[in-house]
């Protein structure tokens, strides 16, 4: 009895909800209602009453983990609420459309990309893409004469475009954006390069035309079998007392090639990772030509790739609705 008080005292039962297909999760207080995994639910948010999916059975978290103050769920959604939801979702077709016809109508320089009605009616939200800074007061106040609502306007990155559009990736697979990431992660050329993969844009970056979020996925794995690797360039002894340079490495496997000489003839032994002994280490920048065949072939990929790095570093546009 005493260990459930403590348990209580310590945490706090909460229910985690989605209200987007793959978006992020909030959490809300069950209070005393009977709430189980996939039951649809009405909640009060930052942007008023709204809509939304349970994404498991209700649970007990650390208050210092819990973003305070925490709102409780206000019921299980009835039919009613389930109807409602989906004439919701036919009416945003329909706004999205209009909202389209306006901005062609005020010649802005923006993409609407989604049209999204809260579940109260008291405000309709579109996200669209745009290169810069786009005036759009008219736009509003246009819109809010149609609608006779609130309108919000929000800018987003073209992550969250491609979140929204959906699509396949080069794997054959759907997007995992669209498919079940909640949260964008950040992702770097050095993955690309710790991975050992071909630095052509073309074949690292997603459909977003930003670097693709699966190469986070296997990033630490890579790095800690990379620590016993030794580098192109690098020169090592192997187990049989055969002395040279290493030609390339495979990370999976934990192999290396050497290129040694045998009778005055140069050969490649290939040896497992725990059968050589690093001599000397190769200087940065002292590639060899096995190497630069990882490298930027041209000017033109060197400049995408750059352009990518410092895409990756700007902050970006998302629309979470805290």
């Amino acid at each position: 009895m005493e260990r459930e008080e403590k348990k209580q005292t310590a945490g706090r039962k909460i229910v985690g909800v989605r209200f987007r297909s793959a978006g992020k999760i909030y959490y809300f207080d069950p209070g005393q209602l009977e709430i189980k995994r996939g039951a649809k639910v009405i909640v009060e948010t930052a942007r008023g009453v709204e809509f939304g999916s349970v994404v498991g059975d209700p649970m007990f978290m650390e208050n210092k983990k819990i973003n305070q103050p925490l709102k409780q769920v206000i019921r299980l959604a009835t039919q009613e609420d389930i109807e409602k939801e989906a004439a919701n979702r036919l009416r945003e077709r329909e706004a999205f459309r209009l909202c389209q016809e306006k901005i062609r109508r005020h010649n802005l320089d923006m993409k609407l990309i989604d049209a999204e009605y809260t579940f109260d009616n008291s405000k309709i939200l579109f996200y669209f893409t745009a290169d810069g800074r786009v005036d759009f007061r008219d736009l509003v106040r246009d819109l809010a004469g149609v609608f006779r609502t609130r309108i919000e306007l929000r800018q987003i990155g073209v992550r969250d475009e491609t979140k929204i559009m959906g699509g396949y990736g080069i794997c054959g697979r759907p997007l995992c954006c669209r498919a079940y990431l909640s949260d964008f992660v950040p992702v770097s050329i050095k993955m690309a390069k710790e991975q050992n993969l071909s630095l052509n844009p073309t074949k690292i970056s997603g459909s977003c035309g930003r670097l693709m979020c699966c190469l986070k996925y296997e990033e630490e794995t890579y790095e800690e079998l990379n620590k016993n690797l030794p580098r192109p360039g690098d020169e090592v002894r192997g187990n049989d007392g055969l002395t040279g340079e290493v030609e390339s490495v495979n990370v999976l496997r934990q192999t290396v090639r050497i290129l040694v000489e045998v009778d005055d003839e140069k050969e490649i032994h290939e040896y497992g990772v725990g059968d050589i002994t690093i001599t000397r280490r190769r200087r940065r920048g002292q590639a060899r030509s096995s190497r630069k065949e990882k490298e930027p072939k041209d000017q033109k990929e060197q400049k995408e790739l750059e352009k990518l790095e410092h895409e990756e570093r700007k902050p970006r546009k998302s629309r979470n609705r805290d």
